[in-house]
């Protein structure tokens, strides 16, 4: 059994607020920093003197980073103390941010993002066990839906406002106004984060136990099929949309996805703690329905837009859902799982734009819809038949404690 630290702060029955938002800040620096090329590709093109379509590579080689560097990265720093993992995370942002819009260099640009994502596949593994250990075990999802938010505000908001700032007063402006962002954050972590351990003097959990855990890779399966289904649609909202003759009005799908996906995430929050399963399945469900109501509707503009607002509903959560379920079931090894996660969710990133693409090169957009319902289904019933480790029913305090759950979890319920 593993006894607290001397100096780590108590598990608290009560949420941190202010420290779980300097967590959620963290994750919209995350989301803001990948996303905001994608709206100023001429403007950068223009002003690196490179075609939009080299331009929009630093969202790739963005992507790449996270992919090479989360699992590396999270167990070269798995024994530090964890504020100075998440100071680090925030410095890299801080310089390569800075770099990006200092840069007239193509090659620089692309290497400095490269190492910004490089900063967020370390941040993605660290914030959700960070968040969990801030509170007792019956509180850690409501945490974590509180860690995540920053992810949906930055959909939603912060991306079309970072891009509006780049239009209006230049690409270099938007990167550099991330820069400042990150300076108020440090002072943020510093002075509301509280720190804890890492795993020194504890033996490391290999790589392969981690992934054999009972329940990780079944919540690793059902990563990938609802990722693949979301992005699938998300990267091509705009042929998909055009069917029902919303061509012009993206903009205003993409604002009733994202303030659905603010309302989700509150959802997850209210119910993740006490039926997490339910959830899954529901959410999962859920999103099957509307693409198979887009499969036999998908032209009606009036479908479309409720079709996306319970898409977006659904979507909200499932970071919340897939992480709490990931690290419960991965105990000890929760942040080695977590960087397993973020491998996952940008392979489905990428794999459901290559898919989508294969799609609409051959089929047309309205292909979509039923290849979202074959992943959808398939990670249903992934995640239906992943009881008791993966997606255990009823109350996470009480499922944690069934016969061959991780003892750390176990012994988190006590606090």
């Amino acid at each position: 059994m593993n006894r607290p630290d001397m100096h780590e702060p108590p598990a608290k029955d009560r949420l941190p607020v202010a420290a779980l938002l300097a967590l959620a800040m963290t994750g919209f620096v995350c989301i803001m920093t990948e996303t905001l090329p994608a709206g100023l590709l001429p403007q950068l093109g223009a002003g690196l003197s490179v075609s939009p379509s080299l331009a929009g590579q630093t969202v790739t080689v963005y992507a790449l980073g996270s992919l090479l560097a989360a699992i590396p990265l999270t167990l070269a720093t798995r024994t530090w103390r964890r504020r100075h993992v998440l100071l680090l995370t925030i410095a890299g942002f801080l310089v390569f941010n800075s770099a990006t819009a200092w840069s007239s260099s193509y090659v620089l640009t692309l290497a400095a993002r490269f190492l910004a994502g490089a900063s967020a596949g370390l941040a993605w593994s660290l914030l959700a066990g960070y968040a969990r250990r801030m509170v007792a075990a019956p509180l850690q999802g409501r945490a974590l839906a509180v860690a995540m938010v920053g992810t949906p505000i930055a959909l939603s908001l912060g991306t079309p406002l970072g891009t509006w700032l780049g239009i209006l007063l230049g690409w270099r402006l938007s990167f550099a106004a991330m820069s400042l962002l990150t300076l108020v954050l440090i002072g943020w972590v510093l002075a509301k984060v509280p720190d804890y351990p890492g795993q020194s003097g504890m033996q490391p959990v290999p790589l392969r136990s981690v992934l054999t855990t009972p329940g990780v890779r079944p919540v690793l399966v059902v990563v990938v099929t609802w990722m693949l289904a979301h992005n699938l649609l998300y990267t091509y909202i705009a042929p998909f949309v055009a069917m029902a003759g919303l061509g012009q009005s993206v903009d205003a799908v993409l604002l009733v996805f994202g303030v659905a996906a603010l309302s989700g995430i509150w959802v997850t929050g209210r119910i993740v703690d006490r039926h997490p399963r339910a959830a899954v399945l529901a959410s999962l469900a859920a999103f099957a329905l509307v693409s198979l109501t887009f499969g036999l509707a998908g032209r009606s503009p009036a479908v479309v837009y409720a079709g996306v607002g319970v898409w977006g509903l659904t979507f909200g959560g499932a970071a919340t859902l897939l992480q709490t379920a990931l690290a419960d079931a991965a105990g000890e090894g929760a942040d080695v799982a977590l960087s397993m996660n973020v491998v996952t969710w940008n392979g489905a990133i990428a794999g459901g734009g290559l898919l989508g693409g294969v799609l609409l090169d051959h089929l047309g957009a309205g292909a979509f819809p039923w290849a979202m319902l074959v992943w959808l289904t398939a990670g249903f019933a992934v995640a239906f038949r992943a009881h008791p480790y993966g997606f255990p029913r009823g109350h996470r305090a009480a499922a944690i404690q069934v016969p061959g759950y991780p003892l750390e979890t176990a012994v988190d319920v006590e606090h």
